[in-house]
């Protein structure tokens, strides 16, 4: 297998080889960013006067500047090496050079994107990546659409995901104003209950209905009622008011397997909702078990609890595996039809990039067949499921700062559906003008009415943006990058499986999952060890030989990675007692011994994301020198 090479270019490389590329690029447009300074008004009197870089306190600030810039240099020579193929541990890698660039370029004009007022350039481009994300994962993405989706930027993941519940509960909740509030509009339920059961694309058409009935009244008729609308949305009462005057409402679930990130955990705490109200569903073989959160739709149905969300994970922090988002969707509908309707957002912040390799540039979906072809096993049937039936989702999280290999903090939050985003409006006339009704950039360049943040870094925005153009979000572009990760993780999986052959003298060990995406993991026990805490301490020393000391030189590292954990709740009866026999671990190992940390298998986790793990041939000499690091490590710890 030979790999193209074309992607070269496109970093700045583990020995700095494209170092002349961006030096070049961060030249040019410096000094074009100087040009636009001194010709935007160019008879204007220089304020700094010619000299004053020879005064003393000038030469005493360029002094204290430089020491402490240069002690920055120094202690960053401590971090982590990211860009390294010796380095594959978290999720993050090498960054593309456009992005790197662009957000370099758009850094001194400090764009922020809260408003068209102080972004008119980049607020466009975040509201066009937007797009961008969307066509790639199937959503409608042609701005003269009424339905056209909409996407925004944020910090990362936990923020996109806290995004995805907010709007959730406000699409859930704005039907109940407009019952309590007596509107005479078409489709409104007749009680509390019912308009609290509808699904967000019916709270969606009544927002719509309502704003087009609001506005075609006289003016004081139309604030009338929207005072009498507004005096009933949670918004304005908060959960706890909400709750007392619908006193017969119960706070909403949300579902999401036990794989799923901790954001959502904070999230229901952000929004109030609660831990209490966050129920995972135990997995199947680290993913989401349908039949399991089938029964507990059942169950809230009975009970009459409402249901907020079901989360799906597309790429799970510990596996990159992928849930049968298609089966969930099914699920969704048979809800949906019965009156429990509720929102299904996918967290893709890990795997949402990998749909670039499902894509023709002309935005049809490529078959599977075409998609496998130059893998062993990738993709498997549920993958590709699950890539297919995104456009049915009602919102998405993705993260261009992982598998988008760009700068942090670029998260990304998409809702199918972009009339659904102005329920979460917000007024302030000092930054938003009232929107003209106009074309899709128009109604959504106050875009701080909206997201959570109240400034953001249109410099962020222009990166992601720039790199989409310049890798198109398709097979034959952004794709290839995919792709290569994944042709490297099925390298990996081939020499682990063989390196566990090697080891099998001295460690039991194994590849406990097959990955759906490029994250491997190992588990290991010791030889004749039959207790959890001792195999875990020894997966905590090998851990520790393959982390970065800030208080040693860098070089001392060999090789750099991570650990994650197991819990029976993830991965189901059936693969724990499986795991536990494969490793000699007894089949109440995750249970018997009391203390924190116990009821958990420590392993080692490898996130293949680095475009430079294989070489020209297709083969990795970094890989076997990783393995052969862990056996050397091992037969000194063993």
């Amino acid at each position: 297998m030979d790999i193209d090479r074309e992607l070269n270019a496109c970093f700045i490389g583990p020995y700095g080889e494209n170092d002349q590329l961006l030096e070049s690029l961060t030249v040019e447009f410096l000094r074009d960013h100087v040009y636009w300074r001194r010709n935007l008004h160019p008879e204007d009197v220089p304020v700094i006067p010619t000299g004053a870089n020879r005064l003393p306190k000038f030469l005493a600030f360029e002094s204290r500047m430089r020491r402490e810039l240069h002690g920055l240099s120094a202690a960053l020579k401590r971090s982590v090496p990211f860009h390294s193929p010796r380095y594959i541990g978290h999720m993050v890698s090498d960054l593309l050079i456009p992005g790197l660039a662009a957000q370099m370029l758009a850094l001194p004009y400090n764009p922020n994107n809260v408003s068209a007022e102080s972004a008119p350039v980049t607020i466009d481009m975040e509201l066009k990546a937007g797009l961008q994300l969307a066509a790639m994962i199937g959503f409608v993405a042609d701005p003269t659409r009424e339905d056209c989706a909409f996407g925004h930027l944020t910090s990362g993941g936990t923020l996109a995901n806290v995004q995805g519940l907010r709007l959730a509960l406000a699409l859930k909740a704005f039907p109940v104003a407009l019952q309590a509030a007596s509107v005479p509009l078409p489709g409104v339920p007749d009680t509390a209950s019912a308009a609290f059961q509808l699904a967000p694309a019916a709270s969606v058409a009544l927002w719509t209905a309502w704003k087009q009935w609001r506005d075609a009244l006289p003016a004081k008729e139309a604030r009338e009622w929207s005072g009498r609308v507004e005096a009933q949305r949670l918004e304005q009462l908060g959960l706890a008011g909400f709750f007392a005057r619908h006193s017969g409402l119960r706070a909403p679930a949300v579902f999401a397997p036990s794989t799923a990130h901790y954001s959502w955990s904070k999230g229901c705490k952000l929004l109030g909702l609660g831990r209490d109200q966050l129920r995972l569903i135990p997995g199947k073989a680290m993913r989401l078990d349908l039949d399991a959160l089938s029964d507990a739709l059942d169950a809230c149905h009975a009970a009459g609890e409402p249901v907020l969300m079901a989360v799906g994970v597309l790429g799970s922090t510990e596996f990159g595996t992928i849930d049968p988002i298609s089966g969930l969707l099914d699920l969704r509908d048979r809800c949906t039809a019965r009156g429990q309707g509720f929102a299904v957002h996918v967290d893709a912040a890990w795997g949402g990039y990998l749909a670039s390799l499902f894509r023709e540039a002309d935005g049809a979906l490529r078959s599977r067949a075409a998609v496998a072809e130059g893998f062993a096993a990738f993709p498997a049937p549920h993958v590709q499921a699950a890539i297919e039936a995104l456009h049915r989702i009602d919102s998405i999280t993705i993260d261009p700062h992982k598998l988008g290999y760009l700068p942090y903090g670029a998260g990304a939050f998409l809702c199918r559906d972009q009339r659904a985003i102005d329920v979460l409006a917000e007024g302030a006339d000092y930054v938003f003008q009232p929107d003209d009704g106009g074309d899709f950039f128009a109604r959504h360049r106050s875009l701080g009415r909206y997201i959570p943040e109240g400034s953001k870094a249109g410099a962020n925005a222009a990166a992601v943006y720039v790199t989409h153009r310049v890798l198109p979000l398709d097979a034959s572009h952004f794709g290839e990058l995919q792709a290569l990760s994944l042709r490297a993780t099925e390298v990996f999986v081939a020499k682990a499986e063989a390196f566990c052959q090697r080891v099998a003298g001295r460690v039991q060990a194994l590849v406990p999952f097959h990955p759906d995406s490029n994250l491997v993991c190992l588990a290991f026990n010791p030889r004749g060890n039959a207790r959890l805490a001792d195999a875990n301490r020894f997966v905590r020393a090998l851990q520790r030989a393959l982390s970065a000391d800030p208080t040693r030189p860098l070089q001392l590292g060999e090789y750099f990675g991570s650990v994650t954990t197991l819990k029976r709740e993830a991965m189901g009866d059936a693969d724990t007692a499986r795991l536990l026999e494969a490793l000699d671990l007894p089949p109440d190992a995750l249970e018997a011994e009391p203390g924190e940390g116990n009821d958990r298998l420590v392993i080692l986790r490898h996130t293949l994301m680095n475009p430079f793990l294989l070489d020209e041939h297709g083969d990795s000499p970094v890989m076997d020198g990783y393995f052969a690091f862990l056996e050397r490590w091992i037969v000194d710890h063993s």
